[in-house]
């Protein structure tokens, strides 16, 4: 991607977060008639099977598994980076994606008290949830961790770059649509969140790459 579609993409995505944001606020942070069929259905069609594998799936989306992904992130950089490296370049490889979730997660959690946008009633949660609905954390860590690491890849190894990419969308993209079918999200929650995740994803894409490991020479044939 030049950097001329990394800046559409980071001008595109965060424009889309304010527009849709603006409307909620236009709308005094109500659900849509939408969003009420979305929760409302997702209760109807809860059984306990499918409720437990839900939960399992949005556990990703929140405490350890996030910062593994994106120390993974960094250790797919580093094993692609010319070698010996200074400790502060190693230092640095490995704290950039741990920096960036957590500088994304502050800015979510600064949104999302400034927006106080409430939850679905308590009665429809299969899930304990805190705090206020927009942007949904869970959908918001998932996208950005999973976006990372795919972005490591591609960097490391261009060939897996649509694999990764392809993973990294059905990753976040389960554990945000979990949020819903839980009942603790309405559905614009979880593309306010993944509109934020693509902003802060297309910013940490501008910055430059390290140098990577040049490729042994291949061997002379006589």
């Amino acid at each position: 991607m030049t950097g001329r579609r990394r800046l559409a993409v980071l001008a595109g995505s965060w424009a889309a977060f304010a527009v849709l944001a603006a409307v909620l606020a236009a709308h005094d942070w109500a659900p849509f008639p939408f969003e009420l069929t979305g929760v409302d259905w997702s209760v109807a069609h809860r059984p306990p099977v499918a409720e437990t594998v839900a939960l399992a799936v949005t556990s990703l989306g929140t405490g350890v598994a996030p910062y593994l992904l994106v120390l993974a992130a960094a250790l797919v950089t580093l094993r692609a980076s010319p070698v010996p490296r200074s400790r502060r370049a190693t230092a640095g490889t490995v704290l950039a994606p741990v920096l960036c979730l957590a500088a994304g997660q502050l800015l979510r959690q600064g949104l999302m008290h400034a927006f106080g946008r409430p939850r679905p009633p308590r009665t429809d949660w299969a899930f304990t949830a805190s705090g206020f609905a927009f942007p949904s954390g869970h959908a918001f860590t998932s996208a950005l961790c999973a976006g990372l690491l795919a972005l490591a890849v591609a960097r490391a190894h261009p060939r897996a770059a649509r694999a990764a990419v392809v993973t990294a969308v059905l990753f976040a993209g389960s554990i945000g649509l979990s949020r819903i079918y839980l009942g603790v999200h309405w559905p614009l929650d979880v593309l306010g969140a993944w509109l934020l995740a693509a902003g802060c994803l297309a910013a940490a894409s501008i910055v430059p790459r390290p140098p990577t490991r040049p490729r042994a020479p291949a061997p002379e044939v006589p």
